[in-house]
């Protein structure tokens, strides 16, 4: 047992150590893209359809999915990264023979979300073939602990870096740490499972019904991805939505401050992924870090509705250093508590879903977080333009203070651990 434990941390460190080089160029060119395509003579619309094309990822996980229950996780893994070295590198040499231009850039950031969707199922159902199941907490509060810190590096030395090395050195970087993670998971020991599907499969669409259907079919799991969509639906634009339109319509402070204010929530994300394997890491305590997750939601979302009506505002000042300070603990604490429901959440399903049908159900769950921030921030987006921020918030925090108290007394009565 000592070896097999010792041998399941070699696995996930290699798996960590790939994942964390990779997130950290990725982070980086995220990060410049919108100022470089604006030097390039791109307009904000641009900009905007460059993000969006992002969202190829959720068009891809339904046949990602099937394929991560198919085939070889390991090397959909080591095949994508490779793959995503090979585009970035591609943006590099373009770069270097000016040869760069928005079409090849649209194009580009188009392959680069397919092979991640294709590799983001893969990733999530291997963990707990490399992972014991009681260490599947804390290894997914490590997990996205490392990614939260690989994007505030790069959201830190991103645009420090364009400024001083310029594009070609970033794609380069980037599609170097693509082929080191690529690199790392080539010596990650594991064994692929075949399906017992026994050659009735009708094919990618019946394998993924039939994924679908084991969620309807677990109350709990549905229960969680149902929970899982309103959070990210309803809270997360509140983040890239809701704060800068509050930030420019009601604050007076600059742009640099806002920046820190990203940074708080970065940094709250951190936090949380830590404090979920500090205190919830041991043994299965899914229940106990859910609940704990949704109650403190409901009460850090109350406390940031009020400070933002106006009244709040006026007492302080809408361009204090106190008032600053209060919206930033406010945001960071936000952030925070999300973690302590979506990493149990993840953990959850890794713990009670089938080898055969795992990365199925993680491409299915992917679809929910990566299409439902979308969803939010356009309703958000309509709603502004016609509602207040603050009434938008304050119906925001009663609709999820509602949602909540029905999903765990639902919860409750059902055997989670």
């Amino acid at each position: 047992m000592k070896n097999l434990n010792k041998k399941n941390n070699n696995n996930l460190v290699l798996l960590l150590l790939g994942r964390g080089v990779s997130d950290m160029g990725a982070s980086i060119q995220m990060i410049v893209m919108p100022l470089y395509i604006i030097d390039i003579g791109g307009s904000a619309a641009t900009v905007g359809l460059y993000s969006f094309l992002s969202l190829a990822t959720v068009f891809v996980y339904p046949m990602a999915g099937v394929l991560g229950d198919r085939l070889n996780r390991k090397t959909i893994m080591v095949s994508t990264d490779f793959a995503s070295a090979g585009v970035v590198l591609m943006l590099s040499a373009c770069a270097y023979y000016k040869l760069i231009s928005l079409p090849i850039l649209l194009i580009a950031q188009v392959l680069i979300a397919t092979l991640n969707g294709i590799f983001d199922p893969a990733t999530k159902g291997m963990v707990p073939q490399i992972v014991e199941h009681s260490q599947l907490t804390k290894a997914n509060s490590v997990i996205s602990a490392l990614r939260t810190t690989s994007v505030l590096l790069g959201s830190a030395i991103g645009s420090m870096l364009y400024v001083n090395l310029g594009v070609t050195v970033l794609f380069l970087l980037n599609g170097i740490s693509f082929f080191l993670s690529g690199c790392s998971e080539m010596f990650i020991s594991y064994q692929h499972i075949r399906s017992n599907n026994d050659g009735k499969s009708l094919g990618m669409l019946s394998d993924l019904m039939d994924g679908i259907r084991f969620i309807l079919q677990n109350k709990i799991i549905g229960k969680l991805c149902v929970y899982f969509l309103i959070t990210y639906a309803l809270v997360q634009p509140i983040f890239n939505v809701v704060l800068p339109v509050f930030f420019r319509s009601s604050l007076s402070y600059s742009d640099v401050q806002y920046g820190y204010l990203q940074m708080f929530v970065i940094t709250g994300a951190l936090l949380g992924s830590i404090l979920v394997g500090v205190l919830f890491g041991k043994g299965h305590q899914v229940k106990k870090s859910l609940f704990t997750g949704c109650t403190l939601m409901v009460i850090v979302l109350s406390l940031l509705t009020t400070l933002i009506f106006p009244f709040f505002i006026s007492l302080f000042g809408n361009n204090t250093t106190a008032y600053f300070l209060l919206l930033s603990g406010a945001l960071c604490l936000l952030s925070a508590v999300l973690m302590l429901i979506h990493i149990p959440v993840q953990t959850y399903i890794q713990m009670s879903t089938p080898n055969e049908y795992m990365s199925r159900i993680f491409s299915i769950v992917g679809m929910i977080t990566k299409g439902g921030m979308p969803l939010g921030a356009l309703l958000y987006g309509v709603i502004l333009e016609k509602v207040a921020v603050h009434w938008t918030m304050l119906f925001t925090t009663l609709l999820t203070m509602l949602i909540s108290a029905f999903f765990l007394i639902s919860v409750s009565k059902m055997q989670v651990k």
